[in-house]
């Protein structure tokens, strides 16, 4: 399939991403580079300086709001796709609403309970729609031990093991790797689709 014959098949899926931070930023322009036609993005929170050892916003950019950023960001990278934010916090009652016309969710929190909250949510409210999660990026090295693994329509990228913490920080690389992991398996289920 030629780069061409893929943008004209993406153009026509929209994914939802749940967090606008490390995984959610990376795994939006990766989505943006190949020619998604649409993405939903939800975060209540802004750019902090202390963000951008991972997530992919630029220094002129703290105090906004992550989706604006983010959606200025994607804006220049490929202006034809259709961003939709929303500044809002996630939770059980809103996630079908704002989720439920998606092709693929893409998790990005960085609270263990918040993607608890979503992985449920859309298992038992949009059992049809694949949830893509990122569990265990923290840190440096361990190449190795990041992987991949399918349980039904839930998709696992990362090791499952290393835990943030202040001796065991979020950093670029591991987080870069795991966030387009997830966009490269949103990529892989739908162009697998005839």
């Amino acid at each position: 399939m030629t780069f061409e014959e893929i943008k004209t098949k993406l153009k026509n899926y929209t994914i939802g991403i749940a967090g606008a931070g490390g995984l959610g930023s990376n795994c939006a322009v990766a989505l943006a580079r190949v020619g998604i036609g649409k993405i939903i993005i939800s975060d209540f929170d802004i750019v902090y300086e202390s963000n951008l050892n991972r997530q992919y916003f630029f220094k002129d950019q703290i105090g906004l709001r992550k989706v604006d950023a983010l959606k200025e960001n994607i804006k220049r990278i490929n202006p034809e796709i259709n961003v939709i934010d929303n500044n809002i916090k996630l939770n059980e009652n809103n996630i079908v609403e704002i989720y439920k016309d998606c092709d693929i969710i893409v998790e990005a929190f960085d609270l263990a309970e918040m993607k608890k909250m979503l992985i449920e949510t859309c298992l038992s409210e949009l059992p049809e729609i694949p949830v893509i999660i990122g569990s265990g990026m923290a840190g440096w090295g361990k190449n190795n031990a990041i992987k991949f693994r399918q349980n039904e329509n839930l998709y696992i990228c990362g090791d499952e093991k290393s835990e943030i913490a202040d001796n065991n920080p979020p950093l670029a690389p591991r987080v870069g790797i795991v966030a387009n992991m997830q966009a490269n398996t949103v990529l892989e289920i739908l162009l697998s689709k005839k």
